[in-house]
């Protein structure tokens, strides 16, 4: 696509973009009793650099946060004390992740030409030209997932023997994964299913095509402890 292609496609698509960031994690496998989104990296909360990346977004998509209620005075409280002024939206969470992405769809309006990126609030090192791509991807055709190649030998274990498969032909699927607002609301009025591990999976059952797009091995999600020490050293490197 040309630079000029592209600056009209950004242009046209600036005020039907949407990026939900959803922040249900409770904190458990960091072993904190603060929930890991509220962790601090570099200073500032884990959270707060995740809404930037997309801020930063040369689409300039509506941020929706998509939090657990209990949490929403806490947020703001550290909204206040870091001085985090970037506007959102705070949206209650559901009982899964599933759930909490119905819920922020539902303040979207209707828009034929709407796209929705939906992230997940505790991978604060994606790159805004990562971002940037899966819009103008997902604007094409219908949808782009994030992903990398397995650097890994990866083994399948079923019916209690281990089975090789081709490494080449295995994705670790990421986030942001990027949608036409009318997939995802068609999508999503499918029943809860456990087996719905992301969004791609929830449209995949609708019978769409799937289109993954690099990613990058940076983009980290912060899991465990020592995920922040990681995060930490990556974003000191130049």
């Amino acid at each position: 696509m040309s630079n000029s292609n592209l600056k009209s496609q950004i242009s046209n698509l600036k005020s039907h973009c949407y990026a939900l960031i959803v922040a249900g994690g409770s904190g458990s496998r960091m072993l904190s009793a603060v929930p890991k989104q509220f962790l601090l990296l570099g200073g500032v909360p884990v959270l707060m650099h995740t809404i930037r990346a997309f801020y930063q977004s040369q689409f300039k998509p509506k941020l929706i946060l998509v939090l657990p209620a209990d949490f929403h005075t806490y947020w703001q409280q550290l909204c206040l004390e870091h001085s985090f002024t970037i506007p959102h939206q705070l949206v209650s969470g559901g009982e899964t992740r599933f759930h909490s992405v119905k819920n922020g769809l539902d303040v979207i309006e209707d828009n034929t030409t709407a796209v929705v990126a939906i992230h997940d609030a505790v991978r604060p090192l994606t790159d805004t030209k990562i971002i940037d791509h899966s819009y103008t991807c997902a604007a094409e055709h219908g949808n782009a997932v994030v992903a990398v190649k397995s650097r890994d030998s990866v083994r399948q274990l079923k019916n209690n023997r281990s089975l090789s498969l081709i490494r080449d032909e295995i994705y670790l699927v990421q986030t942001p994964q990027t949608f036409q607002l009318a997939q995802l609301r068609e999508a999503y009025k499918q029943p809860y299913n456990p087996k719905f591990t992301d969004d791609a999976s929830v449209v995949e059952e609708t019978g769409v095509a799937i289109n993954l797009i690099e990613g990058n091995y940076r983009n980290i999600k912060i899991t465990f402890p020592e995920d922040i020490a990681i995060a930490e050293l990556l974003m000191s490197e130049p």
